[in-house]
C-alpha cells in the first residue's frame, strides 16, 4: 500500500504541475483511512451516547427517590397503623425499597419500548436493516433495577426510622 500511495501522490504531483519545493493540494485517503474515521466516531459517539444516559439514569434515580419521599410523607399515618399492628422497620424498608424498584422497572420497561419502537420506525423510515442486542435489554433492566434499589433506600430507610406513636399522630 505504501508503494501505491508514493506511485498516486507522485502521478498526481506531474498531473497538478506540482514543483518540487511545492506541497500537495490534493489528499490521498487509503481505505483503512477511512475505517480509522469511522471507527473514531462510533467510538466518540458511544462516549457521548454513554453520557447522556448515566445524565438520564441519575436524573431518573432522583425523580424516583422524591417520589419516594413524598410517598413516605403522605403515607406517614398508613405505616404507623403498620407499626402499630406488628410490621417491623425491616418490612416497611422492604415494602418502600420494593415499590422503589417496581418503579423503576416499569419506567425502564416503558424506556426500552419506546426505545425499541423507535428504532424500529427510523430504521423502517430509511430502509436500514435493524438488530436489538438481548444483552443490552437484559442490561437496561438491570440497571432499572439497581437505580431502583440505590435510590429507594434512603426513602425507605427514612420511612422504617418514624417513630409508630408520632407516625399515629401525623394528619
Amino acid at each position: 500500500i505504501t508503494n501505491a500511495y508514493f506511485e498516486i501522490e507522485k502521478i498526481l504531483r506531474r498531473s497538478h504541475r506540482l514543483r518540487p519545493d511545492q506541497e500537495n493540494d490534493f489528499y490521498i485517503q487509503s481505505q483503512s483511512d477511512y475505517a480509522a474515521a469511522r471507527q473514531e466516531t462510533t467510538e466518540t459517539m458511544t462516549y457521548l451516547l454513554a453520557g447522556v444516559a448515566l445524565v438520564s439514569l441519575l436524573v431518573g434515580g432522583i425523580g424516583i427517590m422524591n417520589i419516594m419521599l413524598v410517598s413516605v410523607t403522605e403515607r406517614t399515618r398508613e405505616i404507623g397503623v403498620r407499626m402499630a399492628v406488628g410490621a417491623r422497620r425491616r418490612d416497611i424498608l422492604i415494602q418502600f425499597v420494593m415499590e422503589s424498584v417496581t418503579m423503576a422497572l416499569l419506567g425502564g420497561l416503558l424506556g426500552i419500548l419506546i426505545g425499541v419502537g423507535g428504532s424500529f420506525g427510523l430504521t423502517e423510515f430509511f430502509g436500514w436493516s435493524t438488530f436489538i442486542a438481548p444483552e443490552a435489554v437484559a442490561l437496561s433492566f438491570a440497571f432499572a433495577f439497581v437505580v431502583g434499589l440505590f435510590f429507594g433506600i434512603y426513602p425507605a430507610r427514612k420511612a422504617s426510622l418514624l417513630d409508630p406513636i408520632e407516625a399515629l399522630r401525623w394528619e
